[in-house]
């Protein structure tokens, strides 16, 4: 059983859990993953993929989503009773859930990613992998047989540079510092994006951040306070 917090983790990083938990235990029955609804649209095509179910939560508030995984997860034990269920995330908040799970009678793993995990989360799981989230590789080029050649081919084209949003752009030239991919204090960085007119006097600069998370990372996870640009370079 696969239970994926998909707000809190890159989707390279699903991509990878999915694949490790195949390849270690042969079969998943239940893979769920749990989402905004903003989530849920921008990784159809890789859910679909990998043979996801999402699990929508429309409700607001910070935590409504963890609360909605936790209820499933104890549901699920009880009506299928699997030896094993593997979580998907970094926060912390799971340690009661990953606790409770255990004394259902469950080993419980834990896949989380790289730089969002705290060592009071893996301690509570019977084992945790830390995942890092790797930008897209570029596909290796396919082998031809050989021929006899008859003319000059023409060289192949090279990979289309990645076009990151306008938003992210503006960020990156309003803190130049985030572009070089140093740990940037938030107070400092929503400094410079207020005065760069991208961030609202009363608005939160974490939230801003959390709208790109395979782009932005935000440390600590639960009161973070400093921010980290982790995407390709701005071309």
């Amino acid at each position: 059983m696969l239970l994926i917090d998909a707000d809190n983790v890159s989707a390279d990083v699903i991509e990878q859990a999915v694949q490790r938990t195949l390849a270690d235990q042969g079969a998943i029955h239940v893979r769920r993953a749990y989402c905004n609804a903003e989530t849920a649209l921008k990784q159809q095509a890789l859910f679909k993929r990998l043979s996801v179910r999402p699990m929508v939560n429309l409700a607001s508030g910070k935590n409504s989503t963890d609360i909605a995984l936790a209820v499933d997860a104890m549901d699920l034990v009880v009506a299928e009773r699997p030896e094993l269920v593997v979580l998907v995330s970094s926060d912390s908040d799971f340690a009661p859930l990953v606790i409770r799970l255990r004394e259902k009678g469950c080993r419980v793993c834990g896949i989380g990613q790289q730089g969002k995990t705290g060592d009071e989360t893996v301690g509570v799981y019977d084992s945790f992998i830390d995942l890092q989230h790797q930008s897209a590789a570029r596909p290796a080029a396919a082998k031809r047989p050989a021929r006899a050649p008859r003319r000059t081919k023409a060289q192949a084209p090279a990979p289309a540079p990645v076009v990151l949003p306008e938003d992210v752009l503006r960020i990156l030239d309003a803190v130049p510092e985030l572009a070089g991919g140093a740990k940037l204090e938030l107070n400092q960085a929503a400094e410079r994006l207020r005065g760069a007119k991208l961030l609202g006097k009363s608005a939160s600069s974490p939230k801003l951040f959390k709208k790109f998370p395979e782009l932005f990372l935000l440390t600590p996870e639960k009161t973070p306070n400093k921010v980290q640009y982790v995407g390709p370079a701005a071309s």
